[in-house]
């Protein structure tokens, strides 16, 4: 596999000109992801996974208190939804046991619907975020208990 360096760069560039942490392209079986501490190209088919890294979120004191549980967080920055389109059901409901590996959500980024997996297993305890909303890198989507 040749690997542009020109893309790698522009991408880079992105970064500083709109203040992002991280920004993702995928053209066919090559993903490439920049990150302000990273670079990562994958040849694998996509598959988008949380991470647990909670840096440059801000959160307030009052709200981690509240926040009790594992808690899924956004493995990019994107809108969220709740659907796979709109009127459609819901991946999760507050009370629905899940499995890792279920799909708990879709975060869209440059017009690419990443599905978001759950990292653990257990009962949704909390929706964090809104359909529609957007979301940061790290932050709490959902949190199970």
């Amino acid at each position: 596999m040749k690997i542009d360096k020109k893309i790698i760069k522009e991408l880079s560039d992105y970064l500083k000109e709109f203040n992002l942490t991280e920004i993702e392209i995928t053209e066919k079986d090559t993903k490439i992801k920049v990150s302000k501490n990273n670079v990562s190209i994958s040849n694998q088919p996509q598959l988008v996974s949380p991470t647990s890294s909670t840096a440059n979120v801000p959160t307030s004191a009052a709200a981690q208190n509240l926040k009790t549980g594992t808690e899924i967080t956004s493995p990019i920055i994107g809108t969220a939804y709740h659907a796979p389109e709109p009127g459609a059901k819901k991946f999760i409901e507050i009370g629905k046991k899940i499995k890792k590996g279920d799909t708990i959500m879709i975060v869209e980024a440059m017009k690419t619907m990443n599905h978001v997996p759950s990292t653990a297993d257990g009962i949704v305890k909390e929706i964090c975020v809104k359909d529609g909303q957007p979301v940061e890198f790290g932050q709490t989507i959902i949190i199970l208990e």
